[in-house]
């Protein structure tokens, strides 16, 4: 899950132990390395370019992510890439990538339609002309939020000797609105007491995104719902998206 508390370093590093490269990742580096620049939008700790210049990508990639302290992670990955503190009401790129990418549930942070038409027409005019632009979000018809529940805890190396535990409880979840507000618990020897984060995130359907990419300029090229390009169902866990400017 995207989480804004991953901002602090000891939660930086544990990120990609709490994310491991997966097939969105794969789906993902597909398409990046067809494109000659590419834009990740939300990049984390940089594992999708890194992997993408390690493979021998030898094109424009920078990655993008408001946390200091996940591009101190990415940086130490990966030097060759360009990355960059902020995000997309701070940065401004004109007609500069062929691909954009915003991976790991990032557009679900977008909380207000004003934010997400904001982020939508800086990724427009970052695009070239014939460029793409690849997010996903859970799908709401799923009710993801109902499996996260206190009673599924994660455990996971610290790093260090020791071990973390991590898990989550939802504050609220949507009857008849689109926002979800939970809490994600840390609890492991570098902490005198659990640490406790509380995130919201945005559950738009289908046809609300549609409506927000047509307004942005964008058409839906391609909708599916996993990451094996199955269609996008009630059941599915996604709705993962390829749209290119009008």
């Amino acid at each position: 899950m995207v989480d804004r508390s991953f901002a602090d370093p000891s939660l930086a590093a544990l990120y990609d132990t709490l994310n491991p490269w997966g097939p969105g990742d794969d789906f993902c580096l597909g398409l990046v390395r067809s494109a000659g620049a590419v834009l990740d939008i939300g990049c984390g700790t940089g594992q999708l370019l890194g992997r993408a210049r390690r493979d021998g990508h030898r094109g424009r990639l920078m990655g993008l992510d408001p946390a200091a302290a996940m591009l101190v992670v990415a940086r130490r990955r990966e030097p060759g890439v360009e990355w960059v503190l902020g995000d997309l009401r701070t940065r401004v790129w004109q007609g500069e990538f062929d691909l954009a990418v915003m991976t790991g549930h990032a557009f679900q942070v977008l909380l207000d339609d004003e934010e997400v038409r904001v982020a939508l027409r800086a990724v427009r005019d970052a695009l070239a002309p014939g460029g793409r632009f690849v997010f996903e979000t859970r799908n709401p018809a799923a009710r993801p939020w109902e499996s996260w529940t206190p009673d599924r805890v994660r455990e996971i190396p610290d790093g260090h000797g020791g071990t973390v535990r991590v898990w989550h409880q939802v504050e609220s979840a949507p009857a008849s609105g689109d926002r979800v507000t939970f809490t994600e618990t840390f609890e492991g020897p570098r902490w005198e007491r659990p640490r406790v984060d509380r995130t919201t995130l945005r559950f738009l359907d289908a046809d609300t995104l549609a409506r927000f990419l047509t307004e942005a300029g964008f058409v839906v090229a391609e909708q599916y719902g996993d990451w094996g390009r199955g269609p996008l169902t009630p059941a599915a866990p996604e709705i993962i998206t390829v749209a290119r400017p009008v």
